[in-house]
């Protein structure tokens, strides 16, 4: 039995598991929208949701925590200075998860894992 199982392996060892992350967090900063397995984004929602809250904190400590924690420094300057002040308002659920239905290959559940408030929703709605 599984009780109280504090996250998911996804059949890997931990370092594997730490990069898969890392790598799956990056891309979800940069396209603001990814397509992956259901187990993945369902690992990765609360490894970013923790991302953006330190995002919206803002102060050194945060910034050099998210920095170990992401591959590109590049995406740990998107994260504070575009992507965390979008989400001042909400105190948490940064990120959604949409199922897709499954790969035709080897019957895996897809979803789509997004950010809540993408940029190209609001300036849509802006303009």
């Amino acid at each position: 039995m599984r009780h109280q199982h504090g996250y998911r392996k996804l059949g890997r060892t931990s370092a594997h598991r730490r990069a898969l992350l890392r790598n799956l967090a990056d891309a979800l900063f940069r396209h603001e929208s990814i397509q992956t397995t259901s187990a993945k984004a369902k690992a990765l929602r609360s490894y970013a949701e923790k991302l953006v809250t330190l995002g919206k904190k803002g102060d050194l400590s945060s910034r050099r925590k998210a920095a170990t924690l992401l591959f590109d420094p590049a995406i740990v300057q998107k994260l504070f200075a575009e992507i965390a002040p979008r989400f001042t308002q909400r105190d948490g659920g940064y990120v959604r998860i949409m199922k897709l239905g499954e790969r035709r290959g080897d019957r895996s559940e897809l979803s789509v894992i997004e950010l809540v408030e993408r940029a190209e929703a609001s300036s849509a709605l802006a303009g």
